[in-house]
């Protein structure tokens, strides 16, 4: 059982390295979103420390992250869409016009990751409560006011995939 708890834990730091490297490239090639993907980076690093300390808390930090990030990339946004058209210029013509765009598909990749290490990582966790529900809502729910946070004060223009989030259609 420990063993794969380990194999968790490393399929969520991996999915989070690959998504925190794609921040960072996704930074340099953008220099007005540096501070927004340098302090999201720290969702990731903070998921990844939690989790090496064997706490729960990590799960629910890593889990609400990707999940926000993935399901807002996959609903609200073209983002991944726009990635996935690349990708297939990509195979079809060995070019590669928007790289910027590109990214989302290893970044959704990578978070896909995080939710499946976490998920499973949770799973095979020792002494599961019910009281982990309530800390579940909580981390998924403190993970989502940080990025609001750090959107509001770096970049506010993303704002409205918040709202997004919640209905498609919402526009308030």
């Amino acid at each position: 059982m420990k063993a794969w708890r380990d194999a968790a834990s490393w399929i969520v730091t991996a999915g989070a390295i690959v998504f925190i490297l794609v921040l960072f490239l996704s930074a340099y090639w953008e220099a007005d979103i540096r501070w927004l993907h340098f302090f999201q980076s720290w969702m990731y690093v903070a998921a990844i420390a939690l989790i090496w300390n064997r706490s729960k808390w990590g799960y629910f930090v890593g889990f609400g992250a990707a999940l926000f990030w993935n399901y807002t990339t996959l609903f609200v946004s073209t983002f991944l869409k726009n990635g996935w058209e690349q990708s297939q210029i990509l195979l079809h013509s060995g070019r590669l016009p928007r790289p910027d765009l590109f990214i989302s598909v290893p970044a959704w990749a990578a978070n896909l990751a995080v939710l499946v290490g976490c998920l499973t990582g949770y799973v095979l966790s020792s002494k599961k409560t019910w009281s982990d529900l309530l800390r579940c809502m909580v981390g998924l729910v403190a993970t989502l006011a940080f990025f609001a946070l750090i959107v509001a004060i770096c970049q506010p223009r993303y704002l409205p995939l918040f709202r997004g989030a919640l209905h498609p259609q919402l526009h308030w």
